[in-house]
């Protein structure tokens, strides 16, 4: 064991708690490896999430705002959603992007992820930049969204998170690492 790490916990009870649609509650109980102190705790277990960091060639980011339940207030922040099992990221980005903005673009790769919320999230979400984007498509929401498309120019990332316009977190990091992608 390396002395310079928190001890790792150990599985020892897995009970599904509740199914709740969109994530599974589970029940876990953990022992600690170190002193075998055990707790329990719930895990939200849930597809992994995609945004999509898509740039238009006068060098916009679409982004999208839209009522958040959660907050009961609105949010914005880059397109994205769920992954589908067995989907490729870049893929649900892609698919993503097309139905919530109408967009769609070019040389599509990851550019990192991020754990949601490991304290209490199973999952993780994937960034995905897209160059060149252009609408091309009709809008096509699921029943419970409702958004607006908003173009906002790179160089004015920065201080938009600095003023507090953006303040999803999983937003947040996406462009955090596009920001660190572009270097800009």
């Amino acid at each position: 064991m390396n002395k310079d790490l928190p001890s790792k916990w150990d599985v020892t009870e897995d009970t599904l708690h509740s199914d709740c649609r969109i994530f599974q509650v589970h029940k876990r109980c953990f022992r600690r490896q170190s002193d075998g102190v055990e707790g329990e705790f719930f895990v939200l277990d849930t597809n992994d999430w995609v945004n999509v960091l898509a740039v238009t060639p006068e060098q916009e980011l679409v982004m999208v705002r839209q009522f958040r339940y959660g907050t009961k207030e609105f949010s914005l922040e880059p397109p994205g959603g769920v992954i589908e099992n067995g989907e490729d990221p870049i893929l649900a980005g892609l698919r993503e992007l097309e139905e919530e903005t109408g967009f769609v673009g070019t040389d599509a790769h990851l550019i990192g992820n991020a754990r949601p919320n490991a304290a209490i999230l199973s999952n993780r979400c994937f960034f995905v930049l897209v160059r060149d984007v252009k609408k091309t498509a009709e809008l096509a929401f699921d029943q419970h969204e409702e958004l607006v498309t908003e173009l906002h120019s790179l160089q004015n990332l920065k201080a938009m998170v600095e003023n507090e316009e953006i303040t999803h977190s999983i937003g947040l990091n996406a462009i955090l690492k596009l920001i660190l992608h572009l270097g800009l």
